[in-house]
């Protein structure tokens, strides 16, 4: 949990920071970054999420087999 932590924190600073420069130069390409570092951070979300899960399902049968 404390790797998504800093990967959580590291996504805000790249979207901050990308989007404070988008407001400055009006340079579209610091936009599609930050776009591009949500969706990418928005999948390894779900993918952790549905190893978190299946980790959870598969022990907890694994339990129940035993």
């Amino acid at each position: 949990m404390l790797i998504l932590r800093f990967a959580l924190v590291a996504v805000a600073l790249l979207v901050v920071l990308s989007g404070a420069m988008y407001v400055f130069t009006r340079d579209v390409r610091y936009y599609r970054f930050a776009w591009q570092v949500i969706r990418l951070f928005a999948v390894f979300l779900l993918v952790f999420g549905l190893l978190f899960v299946l980790e959870r399902y598969v022990l907890i049968a694994w339990r129940v087999l035993l």
